[in-house]
């Protein structure tokens, strides 16, 4: 199997299955076994056509000589996937991107008798044209944004920030990993993955924070085996930091927890001591955090099925840290799930009332002088300060706290943070402290 191909079939399963790329990226690999360079041309190639899907149509339609619309869905994967290379990958030669769609078409489209001249004759217009092609004139065109959802970002961010954050959307997403300080240190994990071939850099910022690149399956890295690190993006470990959780015995909880990340490093800041009870909705979900916190030596972490609007008794009054990290529109993370821009806004209307449900809920538990967290990985205002805003108006008992951060940002004093794609080496997230009233 070739990492092309590896790259069709992700392809194919986002489009006839509607899989997110991150997983659908995922399962192929550990199918293909490919070898860390191939992973890693296949995970370009994977998120570089779905996050240009539009761009390359636009291209694609000065190169055919018949309609966009009339070719059959796999051709148009495999033509996007050359073109791709010919316009986007500077270091692979051009022949290998041809000859390499050719012999896919030949493959994957034995119906369509043509399909294979036709990926020949349009790739090496492309070599022939490229410079020459007529560019974008909108940013919904060049960056592959549908032009509603430009306009939606546009009113969240402002004019001045948006075309930065579009970019930033269509970058090569990093893989962003932090250090398990109760097993290792930065630098012992540096000389370790640079023994396991893994080009690994200090992130800009963040302490204890790794940012790696072409790692292949990272899960077969003896490192990862050994606990030495876990994923997580930059912006979800700051909202834990903004917690300030102390080394110690604290209980902690962390709703809508899965796949653990949070978890994770509230049960490094205590210390490997404490309790966190760590709840998600899918019951399916709950073995994978069992396993991460088994991998990474974390006996204080609990994870169980529990839905996050139903109060638990058990807990009221008791939480010193409550981690509300609520699902949302996601807009913040489309560089890494670019299917997410092709979403009807419309469908999540609802999502604020849901968001102030488990908001409200989670507060419950919390102990008075206690400090709760309500984060979300989208830059929707409505979703972000307006859920705060109308949790304080109705819970006065609990008010904003300004959030300490790292010295590269400017000092906070409302208490509420949004990032923005391009701006931070991060996720676009939001994070809001809240204290309960002693």
């Amino acid at each position: 199997m070739s990492a092309r191909e590896s790259a069709l079939n992700v392809l194919k399963s986002c489009r006839t299955e509607g899989s997110w790329v991150n997983a659908a990226l995922k399962e192929q690999l550990a199918r293909d076994r490919l070898d860390r360079r191939d992973a890693a041309l296949a995970t370009r190639l994977s998120y570089g056509v779905l996050q240009n899907r539009t761009l390359l149509d636009h291209y694609l339609q000065q190169l055919l000589t018949g309609r966009l619309k009339d070719l059959r869905p796999v051709l148009r994967d495999i033509l996007h996937l050359g073109l791709y290379q010919i316009l986007f990958l500077d270091k692979i030669p051009d022949s290998a991107a041809v000859n390499e769609s050719v012999d896919l078409a030949k493959r994957y489209c034995k119906k369509q008798k043509n399909a294979a001249a036709l990926v020949n004759g349009v790739l090496r217009n492309a070599v022939r044209s490229r410079g020459e092609l007529k560019a974008p004139a909108d940013l919904a065109t060049k960056y592959s944004h549908p032009a509603g959802l430009v306009a939606l970002l546009k009113s969240y961010v402002g004019e001045a920030r948006l075309e930065g954050m579009l970019k930033a959307n269509n970058a090569a997403p990093d893989t962003v990993v932090q250090v398990n300080t109760l097993r290792t240190t930065a630098a012992k994990l540096l000389a370790r993955l640079e023994g396991e071939g893994v080009e690994a850099v200090p992130h800009a910022w963040m302490e204890n924070c790794l940012v790696l690149k072409s790692t292949g399956a990272l899960e077969k890295l003896p490192s990862f085996l050994d606990g030495d690190f876990y994923v997580q993006d930059a912006a979800a470990r700051l909202a834990v930091d903004c917690a300030r959780i102390p080394e110690g015995d604290y209980l902690v909880t962390d709703c809508c927890a899965a796949p653990g990340g949070k978890s994770f490093a509230a049960a490094i800041r205590l210390g490997g001591k404490g309790r966190i009870v760590s709840s998600d909705i899918h019951e399916h979900k709950v073995p994978l955090m069992e396993k991460g916190a088994r991998r990474l030596g974390f006996s204080n972490m609990h994870p169980r099925h529990f839905d996050a609007t139903i109060f638990d008794p058990n807990l009221e009054g008791r939480v010193d840290f409550a981690l509300v990290d609520v699902p949302c529109s996601g807009y913040g993370i489309i560089r890494k799930k670019p299917d997410i821009r092709e979403k009807d806004p419309d469908t999540m209307k609802e999502l604020p009332a849901l968001q102030l449900e488990i908001l409200k809920n989670q507060a419950r538990y919390v102990r008075p002088g206690g400090v709760l967290i309500y984060s979300t990985c989208t830059l929707v205002r409505r979703e972000n300060e307006g859920v705060v805003e109308k949790f304080l108006k109705a819970n006065s008992e609990f008010s904003l706290e300004p959030l300490e951060l790292p010295a590269e940002f400017e000092p906070n004093t409302s208490g509420m943070l949004t990032l923005v794609p391009g701006e931070h080496d991060t996720d676009g997230f939001f994070i809001a402290r809240l204290r309960r009233k002693a």
